[in-house]
């Protein structure tokens, strides 16, 4: 099982991103896919927030990016997106997609893919 984060990068305030997880060693159908990234902090260092969840029954979204994110996935290319607007410099962090024991929901994450770094400053 891999899951491969990609689509980070330096964007403006203000600008979009839109982020890939290309998933492979199990069908995409089946799991839900969330997208986590590194919370800020010393005090919270290893620690990550939940930003958004999808699945082929819903997609629900987190409080940090509410509002100016959406998911949607491609089955032919095993590939989830997450398109964040509006960035601000506060979004800035590590984000990874992660696959979920659950059909439905991503309470309990099962495997991790390697991060991609977005940076947000003028």
């Amino acid at each position: 099982v891999q899951l491969q984060a990609s689509g980070g990068g330096l964007v403006q305030p203000g600008g979009s991103l839109r982020l890939s997880c290309v998933v492979s060693g199990f069908n995409l159908n089946d799991r839900a896919i969330g997208w986590f990234r590194q919370v800020s902090g010393k005090e919270r260092e290893g620690q990550r927030e939940e930003v958004a969840c999808t699945s082929t029954k819903t997609s629900y979204y987190e409080a940090p990016l509410r509002g100016r994110v959406t998911t949607s996935r491609d089955s032919a290319r095993n590939t989830v997106y997450l398109q964040m607007n509006n960035l601000t410099p506060e979004d800035t962090s590590v984000y990874y997609c992660a696959a979920a024991r659950s059909d439905i929901y991503c309470d309990r994450m099962q495997y991790w893919g390697e991060g991609t770094q977005v940076t947000v400053s003028s």
